[in-house]
């Protein structure tokens, strides 16, 4: 019988690569990689047996990518951008006899969201419940690597959040992968129909700031910020911004005024599915510590 082949999207992103990782040892699977940018792409094959060229703004890509694929870890860029990739690459899924698909949303145990890019989310996965192609949610809260990634709350010996002191739960990038490789691995058998809640740790701005000096041996602050702060810190002009980051500030402003109080919630599935917690924030920031201490107060103070 042949091992089942499972396509990533997403590879060349943290969270992504993290599960390739993961997967590229997995003797029960055939990891297929893919990427749009042909530069990446073009060294993907020195990694992985199996690389493929997919746009998801091109869904002509997506029928070659797909041939002979059992499972796909479906990830997809935060824009408005996603709510059409998403369905014609669902719609492309099913038209290739896709047995199992993965899809990484957010943190939404409440139906009534009225968060844009929360509701993104749940519109994606009612239309991929519908497919009939068995599926698995994966529900993520706040990712720690945001704290020195994408969002480089870290920065200039401040941690900047624009919740105020509102508590929000959190969740390491690593747990996610871990997670996700495992669920690719065993499949639709064990895992189909089934949502998984990744909120490790409830924290207010303040303890995180608490935290995270404590690693790193330098004071870090807390920096509360208010959601009509978001698109000058950014540097955005809010007039032209994709939606995405409206719903940024959206979203900040729900949790700061209530509307999204299960943000705070701690739900840990990785309990469920290898017996042992996520990752707390100090054991994140402890593997992390280089790297945090250079967005806290410059590389040059790295040793």
């Amino acid at each position: 019988m042949s091992k089942p082949t499972v396509l990533l999207l997403g590879v060349t992103g943290q969270l992504g690569n993290l599960i390739a990782e993961k997967l590229r040892s997995d003797k029960s699977i055939s990891p297929r990689v893919c990427a749009r940018d042909d530069k990446k792409l073009s060294r993907l094959p020195s990694e992985f047996e199996q690389a493929v060229k997919l746009d998801l703004d091109d869904p002509r890509t997506f029928g070659s990518a797909l041939e002979g694929v059992d499972r796909v870890f479906l990830l997809t860029g935060y824009t408005f951008a996603m709510v059409t990739q998403s369905k014609t690459f669902v719609d492309a899924a099913r038209k290739a006899k896709v047995q199992h698909l993965v899809h990484l949303g957010v943190f939404t145990p409440e139906f009534d969201c009225t968060d844009p890019h929360f509701a993104w989310h749940q519109m994606i996965e009612a239309y991929i419940k519908q497919s009939g192609i068995p599926w698995t949610f994966l529900h993520p809260n706040v990712f720690m690597q945001n704290l020195t990634g994408l969002f480089s709350l870290v920065k200039d010996g401040k941690v900047r959040w624009w919740c105020g002191d509102k508590p929000c739960g959190w969740i390491a990038l690593e747990d996610v992968a871990e997670a996700a490789a495992k669920i690719l691995s065993e499949g639709e058998k064990v895992h189909g129909s089934k949502e998984y809640w990744f909120s490790t740790e409830c924290l207010t701005l303040t303890e995180i700031a608490r935290t995270l000096s404590e690693v790193a041996g330098h004071t870090i602050k807390a920096d509360p910020r208010q959601p009509s702060q978001v698109f000058d810190d950014f540097g955005i002009d809010e007039q032209h911004a994709d939606p995405y980051f409206h719903g940024v500030k959206e979203f900040c402003q729900q949790v700061l005024d209530g509307r999204m109080p299960y943000i705070a919630t701690v739900r840990d599935d990785m309990k469920l599915l290898f017996n042992h917690p996520g990752m707390t924030l100090r054991e994140w920031a402890t593997f992390h510590k280089a790297e945090l201490i250079g967005a806290a107060v410059g590389k040059a103070a790295v040793r």
